[in-house]
């Protein structure tokens, strides 16, 4: 394995946790999130990896996508954090602190 599949399997696990807290923070669209997440390339969350993720998100009940025409042209989804996909954040923001924190104690340990 190169570093660059380490990378990846880095980011795919992460992908998630990054969305559901950009939707807690403001309910987008797919396009609005993937301008939000353009700052941070080492997330590396493109459309072509967004979209599958807000699909199976929404299958499983922790976002809701509502359609708006408001838009000019075509319309758009925006998403939204449900209460079940709340309550999976926070439980992944604690799982996420308690691996950090075991991480940064391996990581610094003085041999």
């Amino acid at each position: 394995m190169n570093i660059d599949s380490w990378k990846s399997q880095l980011r795919k696990g992460a992908a998630e946790l990054a969305v559901l807290a950009m939707l807690d923070q403001t309910p987008s669209s797919g396009i609005a999130l993937v301008k939000r997440v353009e700052p941070h390339p080492h997330i590396g969350l493109s459309g072509g990896a967004l979209y599958p993720l807000l699909n199976r998100l929404e299958r499983e009940g922790k976002i809701a996508g509502r359609w708006s025409s408001e838009t000019v042209g075509r319309p758009e989804k925006s998403y939204e954090v449900t209460e079940d996909g709340k309550a999976w954040l926070a439980a992944m923001r604690a799982a996420r602190a308690l691996f950090d924190q075991d991480m940064n104690a391996i990581l610094e340990a003085q041999a």
